[in-house]
């Protein structure tokens, strides 16, 4: 059974609503398990949508989720994980390292659509929703 008292949300895309990792996540709200996410994920989302109403909504519902912010620590670790993974010939970016690192420092269960998370978490700690 998959601990789901504590989530990290990075869902870059509006994935269609069938998704396993939506329905987890709609589970999670709905017992108000705590769900955490950080800036990087609302950045990269209201980059992502065009709109006043989009924008105005997605604020508004990222507004509920508790928020985790790196530290200059976490911007350290994020760098060695990614020269870790790259060593072992797994690409990641400096955000999806620094999302990683976060997940690990505190303890999180990351819940993400984006596969390069797993590779990843086959060369750190990163415990992945799968």
């Amino acid at each position: 059974m998959v601990d789901t008292s504590v989530w990290s949300l990075a869902l870059r895309r509006d994935p269609p609503l069938v998704l396993p990792h939506v329905t987890v996540l709609r589970e999670a709200l709905e017992r108000e398990a705590l769900v955490v996410t950080t800036g990087l994920v609302l950045q990269e989302l209201l980059q992502g949508f065009a709109g006043p109403r989009a924008r105005k909504d997605i604020i508004e519902h990222f507004g509920a989720l508790p928020m985790i912010s790196p530290t200059r620590a976490d911007h350290i670790a994020a760098a060695e994980l990614r020269n870790t993974c790259r060593r072992a010939g797994v690409q990641m970016g400096t955000i999806d390292a620094l999302l990683a690192q976060l997940c690990i420092h505190h303890g999180l269960t990351l819940l993400t659509t984006d596969k390069d998370f797993s590779h990843a978490a086959l060369h750190c700690p990163l415990k992945v929703w799968a």
